[in-house]
């Protein structure tokens, strides 16, 4: 399946095309800064720092991250196609993907448990629990990127 996937006229635009692969790679890029940027803020927000910054201001922005993660599927999506067969058996792609779903799922729970605290109380209240997700959350993103650079090197 993953051979048939790499004959695709998709498949050969990206890999073939002298613009196509660097531009998606450009756009998984930004898909990426405009994900992990908000997530990292924001739980960087409840464990402490910019106190500045009210937990609540996060809430809308949790949108604006999912438009990034939809640039990152269909970008990372097509970047696949032109090497599926070395993507499905690499493990450090594997763990990237493994984590970035990971990722998303903390930031769902992460978004409800905000939601809760702050119509419940002051910013002050995040409870500990919540801050334990965000740490965790913080951690997965972190080796999704290493994974992600370590996709090009582990064969």
């Amino acid at each position: 399946m993953f051979a048939w996937i790499e004959t695709t006229p998709i498949a050969m635009w990206v890999s073939l095309s002298l613009w196509a692969y660097p531009l998606l790679l450009g756009a998984h890029i930004v898909g990426l800064a405009i994900v992990v940027g908000i997530f990292v803020i924001r739980d960087l927000r409840l464990l402490g720092l910019f106190q500045g910054l009210h937990p609540a201001a996060f809430l809308p922005l949790s949108k604006f991250a999912w438009v990034g993660f939809i640039i990152n599927a269909i970008s990372g999506a097509l970047l696949f196609t032109s090497q599926a067969v070395t993507f499905a058996g690499n493990i450090a792609f594997l763990v990237k993907i493994s984590l970035i779903i990971t990722g998303m799922v903390l930031a769902g729970v992460i978004q409800s448990r905000m939601r809760s605290e702050i119509s419940a109380g002051s910013a002050a209240d995040i409870s500990r629990s919540t801050k334990i997700v965000a740490l965790a959350s913080l951690l997965t993103w972190a080796g999704a990127i290493i994974a992600g650079r370590l996709v090009a090197y582990v064969l």
